[in-house]
């Protein structure tokens, strides 16, 4: 009856993730680059390969029920780990990263041509990393079901947004995202450390667990495993996307 109730468990769960899927976090790069910029990438051909570009790592907090941005070290720790694999695994070579000083949702597009002007980059990879959480209370069981405790579960889910910029003119050539999710169970007072707090990545691998090094930083753990679910996909999804519109471009040639 306990396994019944478990597979139950994960059932739900499931429905809920694919609900949540295409809308949670919203997608927020339009905001940045303008509708117009994302509606034209369909019609605006890609450069000769490889291109060299600079990356910029945006982290948006600006939803209503956005998630705090990762701690500095693990957004540093995202931007290197982005530099060598976009450069690896597509036709893109990162070259230098480029802050994102000033960037904010429904500012001047002008503002990136500027930036990219002087870091000397002739294409800009901009990344808008973003994620959206809740928490709701819920019984931890100890030792499977000998022992309950009253906690908490928190469901984060994140989004990395890419756009390959023409620095030139500011348009959009390539866009593409990648989604993370994953779970954190915690009990409502610290001290429990053989089994919590715990993170799942829930319902893809409900095998895979992560031990978070403290019960204060739980949270942050949690939102730097969901990010990298996230990169994970982006980096696969920018190379589908580039293949994609290529194919289109040489069929259209011919």
């Amino acid at each position: 009856m306990r396994h019944f109730w478990i597979v139950t468990g994960y059932l739900i769960l499931f429905v809920q993730v694919a609900a949540c899927a295409s809308t949670t976090p919203p997608r927020r790069i339009a905001d940045y680059l303008g509708p117009q910029s994302m509606e034209q990438i369909a019609s605006t051909p890609l450069p000769p390969s490889p291109i060299h570009a600079g990356l910029m790592i945006v982290p948006d907090t600006s939803a209503p029920d956005a998630a705090p941005q990762l701690p500095d070290e693990a957004l540093n720790r995202l931007r290197q780990r982005l530099q060598q694999e976009l450069s690896h695994m597509t036709r893109v070579v990162i070259d230098t990263i480029i802050p994102a000083n000033g960037i904010r949702p429904d500012g001047d597009p002008a503002e990136l041509r500027r930036i990219a002007k002087q870091y000397g980059v002739d294409y800009l990879v901009m990344i808008i990393a973003s994620s959206t959480e809740q928490e709701y209370p819920m019984t931890l069981f100890l030792g499977w079901v000998t022992h309950a405790q009253p906690g908490w579960r928190r469901d984060n889910w994140s989004l990395l947004e890419v756009a390959l910029i023409d620095a030139k003119t500011g348009q959009a050539l390539l866009h593409a995202e990648g989604r993370g999710f994953a779970t954190l169970d915690r009990p409502a007072a610290p001290g429990i450390n053989q089994w919590y707090p715990v993170i799942w990545l829930r319902p893809q691998y409900p095998a895979r667990r992560y031990w978070p090094p403290t019960y204060a930083g739980a949270p942050n753990t949690l939102r730097v495993v969901s990010m990298n679910e996230a990169a994970k996909r982006l980096v696969l999804n920018l190379q589908d996307a580039w293949i994609h519109k290529r194919q289109l471009e040489l069929d259209a040639a011919g």
